[in-house]
């Protein structure tokens, strides 16, 4: 089980946080849109401009994961991208954490330069 608290206006973002909805036939996953009118009121807990800045991820334990561990995490609950893994290898991961932190910061920009896509003030996974 994973709870993902993702930016609904990122176009990349919500492309990935639909395929993983389409794959997720079990339901270990929760999707928590960053932008939902009651988040700060269900989540207190999670720095909005934090998770905004870095991909947050909770555990049914309560811990808190980000970045890569979340994307890692998700794709293995539904059974996919097993080959992810090697990003958490202990040299790799390193390096991908440091080249992660810097999509996550331009992914509008990289995601308007990727799809042509703006970001979206109006999308919701509710809509599928």
């Amino acid at each position: 089980m994973l709870t993902i608290f993702f930016d609904s206006h990122c176009p990349l973002c919500m492309a990935e946080m639909i395929q993983l909805k389409e794959l997720d036939k079990q339901k270990k996953i929760t999707f928590a849109d960053l932008h939902a009118e009651d988040f700060n009121k269900v989540y207190p807990y999670i720095d909005k401009s934090k998770a905004n800045l870095i991909l947050h991820g909770e555990l049914p334990s309560g811990e808190i994961i980000l970045g890569l561990d979340v994307t890692c995490k998700a794709w293995s609950l539904v059974g996919k991208h097993r080959w992810l893994v090697v990003l958490r290898w202990p040299i790799i991961r390193f390096f991908a954490d440091i080249i992660y932190r810097v999509f996550a910061r331009y992914r509008n920009t990289i995601s308007y330069l990727l799809t042509g896509k703006k970001p979206c003030k109006q999308c919701s996974l509710d809509k599928l």
